[in-house]
């Protein structure tokens, strides 16, 4: 049962996110929303290194020299894995104008709640591998690390659950209920995809180390291809910047100290 609640647990921040539909009555301002993602962007590189790519390497200790394979191999994968999705699927990120992915006719507001929705899928999957890990009891990782991860997930949904529910109430002219739905919605795909990781534990026991840093690759492709991108464009970039260097120690101050 705690493993159930700990998979829901990034949702609950997505969700808090969202729900700022209802109490802001413009868009988020430009700095803010700089300083958010930059928030969310250090919360994951660190969650990435901390809680995924360390662990991974410490598993393979046995490997001596070559302890860094699955965590390059999976590093790797994970990279690859984010980029044919980005290939396959049609999205739009915020602020741009242009769709990425297939040509089809899809409203450019289902395109954002794609474009957040196929970043988030990494995100499930981390938490779900750090608790399947958890689970099978042979390596390494607590219950604290694994509540660990997936509190620092839910910090840097926060953000992220407003960057996708707000501009879709003040650009699109939805209603404050239908964008904080979509915005939860966004976020519905993480414990899914966390809940199949668990299930599929037995079969991940042997293969951990490299979905650890599978998990770590797709995350750091989202990080580097649109977080930091969108934090860095316009004026005041070094906003972003601040923002990133407090996500990054928050998180790194949380794996250290709980986990």
């Amino acid at each position: 049962m705690e493993s159930l609640w700990g998979l829901l647990i990034p949702l609950v921040g997505t969700t808090a996110g969202a729900a700022c539909v209802f109490l802001l009555k413009n868009e988020i301002n430009p700095l803010v929303q700089k300083s958010l993602l930059g928030f969310a962007s250090g919360v994951m590189v660190a969650a990435s290194v901390w809680s995924l790519l360390i662990p991974a390497m410490d598993m393979s200790e046995d490997m001596g020299r070559l302890a860094f394979i699955p965590a390059a191999v999976g590093l790797l994968l994970g990279i690859a894995f984010l980029l044919i999705l980005d290939e396959c699927i049609p999205h739009q990120h915020l602020g741009s104008d242009t769709p990425e992915g297939p040509k089809r006719s899809v409203k450019k507001t289902t395109m954002l709640v794609l474009a957040v929705t196929l970043h988030n899928i990494p995100e499930g999957m981390a938490v779900g591998v750090v608790f399947a890990g958890m689970l099978a009891g042979n390596s390494g990782i607590t219950l604290a690390g694994a509540f660990t991860l997936a509190l620092g997930i839910a910090i840097q949904n926060f953000p992220e659950g407003a960057v996708i529910s707000m501009p879709l109430k003040s650009e699109d002219g939805m209603s404050s209920g239908k964008a904080f739905v979509y915005g939860f919605l966004s976020g519905a795909v993480e414990p899914v995809a966390a809940l199949l990781t668990v299930l599929l534990g037995r079969f991940v026991t042997p293969v951990l180390p490299y979905l650890l840093a599978f998990a770590a690759g797709a995350m750091l492709y989202v990080v580097v291809e649109e977080l930091i991108p969108e934090a860095s464009e316009g004026s005041h970039s070094n906003i972003g910047t601040i923002g990133f260097a407090v996500g990054f120690t928050l998180m790194m101050i949380l794996d250290v100290a709980l986990g």
